[in-house]
């Protein structure tokens, strides 16, 4: 499986943006970068670093385009990279999901997320491998939007260096041994694992 990837977490640029439950997909890209000790520079469309995994090439990218308009920097950085759809991992959160949840497909619809709509629109195909990592759902009716770009409570931080780290876990399992293997192991809870 070794090769070039680009692997793509899904947030909005801005101080104001920092932190809040949408941009998971910027925190475990953070993530990935700090354990190889890189660091993300200005690029085109976006925020980019480079790191090296079992022989593969990682492309990191942190769109700037805004949420919902994702699809084109990943578009941009697919062209440029020449890196196949199947190269391709998109890292968002997910409301459906509990938070501490993280969920690895292959293919799938947009599940309402803005970002993933927009890559599929631009991209005409939904067949691409993402990670979602759950944010939970606890907000009243109409509440959604002050939710997501909300920041996350004082417990779900405790276990969220965790969260991440797994869904870091998963994008390197992705690149080393492929999809199916890298899902059974990303889509196992680890607290069943243990018991």
């Amino acid at each position: 499986m070794a090769g070039k990837y680009l692997i793509v977490g899904l947030g909005n640029i801005g101080a104001e943006y920092k932190g809040t439950r949408h941009n998971i997909g910027f925190m475990v890209l953070d993530s990935l970068a700090e354990e190889s000790g890189t660091f993300f520079s200005s690029d085109r469309l976006g925020s980019t670093a480079e790191i090296t995994y079992r022989g593969s090439h990682l492309l990191l990218l942190k769109p700037s385009t805004y949420m919902n308009l994702s699809g084109k920097a990943v578009n941009y950085w697919m062209q440029a990279e020449n890196i196949p759809l199947d190269h391709v991992v998109i890292i968002c959160d997910d409301l459906a999901l509990p938070v501490g949840t993280v969920r690895m497909r292959k293919k799938g619809s947009d599940g309402g997320h803005n970002g993933l709509a927009n890559i599929n629109e631009i991209l005409g195909t939904s067949e691409y491998c993402r990670i979602r990592v759950g944010i939970g759902h606890g907000f009243p009716k109409g509440g959604q939007i002050d939710y997501v770009l909300g920041e996350f409570e004082k417990e779900e931080l405790e276990i969220l260096p965790e969260v991440l780290k797994r869904a870091a876990q998963g994008v390197k399992d992705f690149t080393f041994m492929g999809a199916d293997r890298a899902m059974n192991i990303c889509n196992t809870d680890p607290k069943k694992a243990t018991d």
